[in-house]
Protein backbone atom coordinates (compact mmCIF):
# COMPACT_ATOMS: atom_id res chain seq x y z
CA UNK A 1 0.00 0.00 0.00
CA UNK A 2 1.69 3.17 -1.24
CA UNK A 3 2.19 6.55 1.49
CA UNK A 4 -0.06 8.28 -0.91
CA UNK A 5 -3.22 5.87 -1.06
CA UNK A 6 -2.77 5.72 3.16
CA UNK A 7 -2.93 9.19 4.08
CA UNK A 8 -6.50 9.33 2.19
CA UNK A 9 -7.25 5.59 3.11
CA UNK A 10 -7.29 6.27 6.94
CA UNK A 11 -9.18 9.54 7.36
CA UNK A 12 -12.00 8.07 5.07
CA UNK A 13 -12.42 4.84 6.76
CA UNK A 14 -12.35 6.54 10.33
CA UNK A 15 -14.89 9.43 8.78
CA UNK A 16 -17.42 6.44 7.46
CA UNK A 17 -17.11 4.77 10.39
CA UNK A 18 -18.30 7.88 12.81
CA UNK A 19 -20.94 8.60 10.58
CA UNK A 20 -22.38 5.42 10.50
CA UNK A 21 -23.16 6.36 14.38
CA UNK A 22 -25.68 8.79 13.96
CA UNK A 23 -27.02 6.98 10.95
CA UNK A 24 -27.36 3.49 13.08
CA UNK A 25 -28.23 5.80 15.42
CA UNK A 26 -31.49 6.97 13.42
CA UNK A 27 -33.19 3.73 12.79
CA UNK A 28 -33.49 3.00 16.21
CA UNK A 29 -34.87 6.80 17.95
CA UNK A 30 -36.77 10.09 16.95
CA UNK A 31 -34.10 11.84 18.69
CA UNK A 32 -31.30 11.54 16.10
CA UNK A 33 -32.68 13.45 13.29
CA UNK A 34 -29.77 14.34 10.52
CA UNK A 35 -30.45 15.54 6.66
CA UNK A 36 -28.19 14.88 4.17
CA UNK A 37 -26.13 18.07 4.53
CA UNK A 38 -25.80 16.77 8.18
CA UNK A 39 -24.03 13.99 6.89
CA UNK A 40 -21.82 15.60 4.43
CA UNK A 41 -20.94 18.80 6.69
CA UNK A 42 -20.20 16.62 9.18
CA UNK A 43 -17.81 14.28 6.72
CA UNK A 44 -16.00 16.68 5.95
CA UNK A 45 -15.46 17.91 8.88
CA UNK A 46 -14.41 14.77 10.18
CA UNK A 47 -12.29 13.60 6.79
CA UNK A 48 -10.64 17.33 6.98
CA UNK A 49 -9.36 16.44 10.37
CA UNK A 50 -8.09 13.06 9.46
CA UNK A 51 -6.55 14.20 6.45
CA UNK A 52 -5.09 17.44 8.61
CA UNK A 53 -3.46 15.03 11.25
CA UNK A 54 -1.92 12.84 8.08
CA UNK A 55 -0.92 15.43 6.44
CA UNK A 56 1.09 17.58 9.85
CA UNK A 57 1.86 14.39 11.55
CA UNK A 58 3.54 12.63 8.57
CA UNK A 59 6.34 14.53 8.97
CA UNK A 60 9.51 12.20 8.82
CA UNK A 61 11.35 12.41 12.07
CA UNK A 62 7.76 13.07 14.05
CA UNK A 63 8.31 12.36 17.63
CA UNK A 64 4.65 10.79 19.14
CA UNK A 65 4.82 13.80 21.46
CA UNK A 66 4.73 16.30 18.17
CA UNK A 67 2.09 13.65 16.13
CA UNK A 68 -0.27 13.95 20.42
CA UNK A 69 0.45 17.67 19.77
CA UNK A 70 -0.73 17.59 16.29
CA UNK A 71 -3.74 15.74 17.02
CA UNK A 72 -4.69 17.25 20.32
CA UNK A 73 -4.79 20.57 17.87
CA UNK A 74 -6.71 19.21 14.92
CA UNK A 75 -9.47 18.04 17.90
CA UNK A 76 -9.62 21.73 19.50
CA UNK A 77 -9.93 22.88 15.77
CA UNK A 78 -12.76 20.31 14.43
CA UNK A 79 -14.57 20.73 18.11
CA UNK A 80 -14.19 24.76 17.78
CA UNK A 81 -15.95 24.50 14.31
CA UNK A 82 -18.61 21.38 15.20
CA UNK A 83 -19.67 23.63 18.25
CA UNK A 84 -20.52 26.67 16.46
CA UNK A 85 -22.24 25.26 13.59
CA UNK A 86 -24.08 23.31 15.41
CA UNK A 87 -25.13 25.46 18.58
CA UNK A 88 -22.73 28.28 18.78
CA UNK A 89 -20.72 29.38 21.10
CA UNK A 90 -21.72 32.72 21.87
CA UNK A 91 -25.14 32.81 21.74
CA UNK A 92 -26.79 30.61 18.74
CA UNK A 93 -25.12 29.79 15.57
CA UNK A 94 -26.81 32.50 13.66
CA UNK A 95 -25.45 35.02 15.99
CA UNK A 96 -22.59 36.82 13.94
CA UNK A 97 -20.29 36.93 17.00
CA UNK A 98 -19.08 33.88 15.63
CA UNK A 99 -17.84 34.32 12.86
CA UNK A 100 -15.05 35.98 15.36
CA UNK A 101 -13.84 32.59 16.28
CA UNK A 102 -12.56 32.72 12.52
CA UNK A 103 -9.86 34.51 13.85
CA UNK A 104 -8.99 31.26 16.30
CA UNK A 105 -8.68 29.08 13.18
CA UNK A 106 -6.60 31.71 10.99
CA UNK A 107 -4.39 32.02 14.07
CA UNK A 108 -3.45 28.65 14.01
CA UNK A 109 -3.55 27.93 10.13
CA UNK A 110 -1.26 31.01 9.92
CA UNK A 111 1.15 30.43 12.50
CA UNK A 112 1.34 26.45 11.05
CA UNK A 113 2.55 27.84 8.05
CA UNK A 114 4.79 30.22 9.15
CA UNK A 115 6.43 27.75 11.22
CA UNK A 116 6.75 25.78 8.90
CA UNK A 117 5.21 22.71 11.04
CA UNK A 118 8.04 23.13 12.90
CA UNK A 119 7.33 22.46 17.10
CA UNK A 120 8.74 25.13 18.36
CA UNK A 121 6.87 27.57 16.19
CA UNK A 122 3.52 25.32 16.49
CA UNK A 123 4.18 25.97 20.29
CA UNK A 124 4.21 28.97 19.92
CA UNK A 125 1.25 29.16 17.76
CA UNK A 126 -1.09 27.48 19.79
CA UNK A 127 -0.74 29.10 22.47
CA UNK A 128 -1.27 32.59 20.49
CA UNK A 129 -4.41 30.33 19.40
CA UNK A 130 -5.17 30.33 23.56
CA UNK A 131 -5.18 33.96 23.66
CA UNK A 132 -6.97 34.62 20.75
CA UNK A 133 -9.63 31.98 21.93
CA UNK A 134 -10.28 33.77 25.40
CA UNK A 135 -10.15 37.65 23.30
CA UNK A 136 -13.16 36.26 21.17
CA UNK A 137 -15.98 36.81 23.95
CA UNK A 138 -14.13 39.69 25.23
CA UNK A 139 -14.00 41.60 21.92
CA UNK A 140 -17.88 40.21 21.08
CA UNK A 141 -18.74 42.04 24.82
CA UNK A 142 -17.20 45.44 22.98
CA UNK A 143 -19.18 45.09 20.47
CA UNK A 144 -22.15 43.79 21.19
CA UNK A 145 -22.49 44.37 24.63
CA UNK A 146 -24.77 41.65 25.94
CA UNK A 147 -25.91 41.99 29.42
CA UNK A 148 -23.52 40.50 32.14
CA UNK A 149 -25.25 37.69 33.41
CA UNK A 150 -24.41 34.34 34.33
CA UNK A 151 -24.36 33.21 30.21
CA UNK A 152 -21.58 35.45 29.64
CA UNK A 153 -19.60 33.83 32.50
CA UNK A 154 -20.07 30.31 30.89
CA UNK A 155 -19.24 31.91 27.33
CA UNK A 156 -16.05 32.54 29.29
CA UNK A 157 -15.50 29.16 31.21
CA UNK A 158 -16.10 27.20 27.81
CA UNK A 159 -13.85 29.71 25.70
CA UNK A 160 -11.32 28.92 29.02
CA UNK A 161 -11.47 24.67 27.81
CA UNK A 162 -11.08 25.37 24.64
CA UNK A 163 -7.99 27.94 25.39
CA UNK A 164 -6.58 24.55 27.49
CA UNK A 165 -6.82 22.11 24.60
CA UNK A 166 -4.55 24.59 22.58
CA UNK A 167 -2.09 25.45 25.58
CA UNK A 168 -1.86 21.70 25.97
CA UNK A 169 -1.18 21.22 22.24
CA UNK A 170 1.47 23.57 22.80
CA UNK A 171 2.72 22.36 25.64
CA UNK A 172 3.15 19.23 23.74
CA UNK A 173 4.50 20.94 20.42
CA UNK A 174 6.98 22.30 23.23
CA UNK A 175 7.92 19.58 24.62
CA UNK A 176 8.31 17.77 21.37
CA UNK A 177 11.14 20.80 20.23
CA UNK A 178 13.19 20.03 22.98
CA UNK A 179 13.47 16.52 22.34
CA UNK A 180 14.59 17.49 18.16
CA UNK A 181 18.41 17.39 17.41
CA UNK A 182 18.68 21.08 16.35
CA UNK A 183 18.82 21.84 12.98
Amino acid sequence: MSLSFKIFARPILLTLLLLAVPLVAMQFTREVSWTFFDFVVMGMLLFGTGLTYELVAARAGATTVYRLGVALGVVAGLLLVWVNLAVGIIGSEANPANLLYLGVLGTVLTGALRARFRAAGLARTMLAAAAVQLLVPLVAALIWQPAIDRGFWLTLAFNGVFALLWAGSALLFYRASHRQPAA
